[in-house]
């Protein structure tokens, strides 16, 4: 059967979406980047500066879903506009701080308010376009979260060398007044859900399909986090520690193109773009286990590694939003908080690994999760991973 007739997406208002996905992560991972000068001007030592990023997850962590769910009758763009509010007011705390308390709290409304964003994301594209550009739309959606990670955060980490921290989490208050500014002009507003159409968290999760999305998405992340957490150390043990940026750009490069074969091809090919991906980051790890010592062996499994996870976010959310319907930002917030969990479990796994084991033990325990993955994307072929009609 051929397929319908692509209408012309609303490219002004997704890439609005997408800034607001890039704001999100580069607000997440800049003091990374960032952490002597910061340590120097609130000072702490640079571990308690890493842990303004640990504060900014658990606040998605805990707000994701119960904000989500108590707001599901508000109009859209308000709530949009709220959450963009939050990271203008708490980037603009965090510029003048000089309390670390201060700015902990801060960072822990930032991160509230990107619970709120992620659960809103996904569901606001779809909701921008008919079912058969639905993928499309969320993969443009996303590609702020590749961009912010791939040349946001090393051009905020220059930037902050040059004009000093402080100005990088300014500069983010504005872009956040802009973005609001640019959403009120031109992206659309939704309706809530009305009371009877509300679902409750419990009735959401048992929708068929929405339990094996959450559980790929905490077994894939889980698996990405293990290893990108703790890539400094095993680049260290294969004797190119100081090629640890080059291989972090190829990583975000291989995950720009990524993202851009997705975007193409999610609306008819979600479940096999979903089985490809899977089985190459497990080829990338078998590579990396096998032969991790050889450094082109590195920069062709991390070009592979990446390729694999950029567009990852876009095919969950995707699958889960066609999943769960019109209960697809409680499910979105659902997908947020395993996410989230992910990433703290690659911390303390991967820690434990790392001290227990040595980086040797990163391969085996990624193939473990990525089979896990691969056969409930495979189980789930009829509910959370189905090909999208044409």
């Amino acid at each position: 059967m051929t397929c319908r007739k692509q209408e012309r997406l609303p490219l002004a208002s997704l890439l609005a979406l997408a800034t607001a996905a890039f704001i999100t992560i580069l607000t997440e991972a800049l003091p990374a980047g960032l952490l002597p000068q910061m340590a120097q001007g609130l000072a702490v030592s640079e571990a308690w500066v890493g842990q303004t990023v640990t504060f900014y997850a658990i606040g998605s962590l805990v707000a994701a879903i119960p904000l989500t769910a108590a707001t599901q009758g508000m109009r859209r763009r308000p709530l949009l506009l709220l959450a963009l509010a939050g990271f203008a007011i708490a980037n603009t705390v965090t510029t003048f701080s000089v309390s670390y308390l201060l700015t902990i709290v801060a960072r822990f409304v930032a991160g509230v308010s990107a619970g709120l964003l992620w659960a809103l994301l996904a569901g606001y594209a779809a909701r921008m376009v008919p079912d058969h550009q639905k993928g499309r739309a969320i993969a443009i959606t996303m590609v702020g979260t590749p961009l912010a990670l791939s040349l946001g955060v090393p051009a905020g980490t220059f930037l902050g060398q040059l004009v000093g921290w402080r100005m990088c989490f300014g500069l983010m208050s504005v872009l956040a007044v802009l973005l609001m500014l640019w959403v009120r002009v031109q992206v659309p507003d939704f309706a809530g859900q009305p009371v009877g159409k509300r679902l409750s968290l419990g009735a959401v999760f048992i929708i068929a399909g929405v339990r094996p999305v959450l559980f790929v998405v905490l077994a894939f992340v889980l698996a990405h986090n293990i290893l990108y957490t703790y890539i400094a150390p095993f680049l260290a043990a294969a004797g190119i520690a100081e090629r640890t940026d080059v291989i972090l750009l190829v990583f975000g490069v291989a995950s720009l193109l990524g993202i851009g074969i997705v975007g193409v091809l999610i609306d008819r090919h979600l479940r096999a773009l979903t089985l490809l991906s899977t089985l190459l980051f497990g080829l990338s790890a078998l590579a990396l286990g096998v032969a991790g010592d050889r450094s082109v062996v590195v920069y062709t499994a991390v070009a592979v590694w990446g390729l694999a996870f950029g567009g990852a976010a876009t095919l969950f959310q995707t699958a889960i939003a066609k999943t769960a319907g019109e209960a697809a930002d409680v499910a979105q917030s659902m997908l947020v908080t395993a996410w989230n969990l992910a990433i703290a479990g690659g911390g303390i796994v991967g820690g434990l690994l790392l001290e227990s084991l040595g980086v040797a033990a990163f391969s085996p325990a990624l193939l473990v999760l990525l089979t896990a993955t691969l056969i409930v994307v495979w189980v789930a072929r009829q509910q959370g991973f189905r090909a999208m009609p044409c």
